[in-house]
């Protein structure tokens, strides 16, 4: 009769199953880590979405994206 623990069987009792849970444990583990990253993925874009228009023009100022005079002209665009 093959089953847990038995000679011939799985080997859980044996010593060997020590690899399967442990490689078990680790796939759970990356797919838990995968999810909750996407989320938070969406969570950190959904964030983004919520800043103003100065907080975006501010950060493009400060990468250099966009010149002083720019940066200027569009900031009392925002202020009107």
């Amino acid at each position: 009769m093959m089953g847990f623990g038995w000679p011939g069987g799985y080997g859980y009792g044996m010593g060997g199953g020590w690899m399967f849970m442990l490689l078990l444990l680790i796939v759970v583990v990356v797919l838990l880590f995968g999810v909750l990253r996407q989320f938070g993925d969406d969570r950190r874009e959904r964030r983004m979405l919520g800043r103003g228009a100065r907080d975006i023009l501010d950060e493009r100022y400060a990468r250099g994206e966009i010149d002083a005079d720019e940066y200027k002209r569009r900031r009392a665009d925002l202020e009107r």
